[in-house]
C-alpha cells in the first residue's frame, strides 16, 4: 500500500468537510443575518482489510482501495438576524446518506441579544481572519478525526469570514508494501488555535444557547446545516 501524499490527504480533508462552501440558508445565500456560524465534526475511522461493512461504511478514494473509512458526523448551525430572531438546526449523521435533522426558530431574549452584540462588537474578534491551513507532518498516513468552525458576522454590511480547523491525523512510517502503516502516534492540529482565547467568548455563548433550546428542537427537512460531504 502506498502512502498517500500530503496534497491528496490536505484535498481529501477539504472535500469531506466542504470547508470553502457556507452553509445555506433557505433557498439561498442570505447576508442580512447579524451572525451564521456552523460548527462541523466528522470521525474517519479506517477499517483495513475487515470482512463486512457497516451501516456507516463506505470507500473513498485514499489510501488502499480495498481499505474502509467510517464516517459518522454532527453538524450544528446559527442564523441571528440584528432583531434576534434565529434559527438553531442540528444535523447528525451515523448512517451515510440518511441524516437526521432538527430544528427550532425563536426570538432571542434582550439580555442575550445584548450579550451577542458586545461578544461581535470587540475589537479582538472583528481582527480574525481564516487562518493558513496547519501544515501536515511528513509521516502523516491517514486523516482520523476532523472539526470545523465556521463563522460570518455582520458588521453594518462588512461581512466578516472565519474558518478554523482542527485535525487528528494517524502518523507513522509503512513497515512494508503489504502490512501498511505502523501504528504510530496521533498528531493534533489546531489552525485556530492562536484565536483560541478571542473566539472562546462566541463559543460559549453558541453552546449555552443550543443547551437553552435542546427541548425544542424537533425533527425537520434540512434548510440551514450544509452537510460534511463525504461523496
Amino acid at each position: 500500500m502506498s502512502k498517500p501524499s500530503a496534497s491528496h490527504m490536505r484535498s481529501t480533508l477539504v472535500f469531506l468537510l466542504g470547508l470553502l462552501v457556507f452553509f445555506q440558508v433557505a433557498a439561498g445565500q442570505d447576508s442580512t443575518a447579524l451572525l451564521k456560524m456552523q460548527n462541523s465534526h466528522a470521525y474517519l475511522n479506517i477499517e483495513e482489510h475487515r470482512q463486512g461493512k457497516g451501516n456507516n461504511v463506505s470507500e473513498i478514494s485514499f489510501g488502499d482501495p480495498h481499505d474502509v473509512w467510517q464516517y459518522p458526523n454532527s453538524v450544528a448551525c446559527l442564523v441571528v438576524y440584528s432583531d434576534g430572531k434565529f434559527a438553531l438546526e442540528r444535523r447528525e449523521e451515523q448512517t451515510v446518506g440518511r441524516p437526521k435533522v432538527k430544528s427550532t426558530e425563536g426570538t432571542l431574549s434582550a439580555d442575550d441579544l445584548q450579550q451577542l452584540k458586545g461578544i461581535l462588537d470587540n475589537e479582538d474578534l472583528k481582527k480574525v481572519t481564516t487562518p493558513k491551513m496547519p501544515d501536515l507532518p511528513a509521516d502523516a498516513q491517514a486523516l482520523r478525526e476532523i472539526e470545523s468552525l465556521d463563522i460570518q458576522i455582520n458588521h453594518s454590511g462588512s461581512l466578516q469570514r472565519i474558518t478554523t480547523v482542527k485535525e487528528r491525523i494517524k502518523t507513522g512510517a509503512l513497515v512494508s508494501a503489504t502490512s501498511g502503516p505502523s501504528s504510530g502516534l496521533d498528531t493534533f492540529l489546531d489552525n485556530g488555535q492562536p484565536y483560541k482565547k478571542t473566539l472562546n467568548p462566541l463559543m460559549k455563548w453558541f453552546e449555552g444557547l443550543q443547551k437553552k433550546n435542546k427541548s425544542n428542537l424537533k425533527e425537520a427537512k434540512p434548510q440551514y446545516c450544509a452537510p460534511i460531504n463525504v461523496g
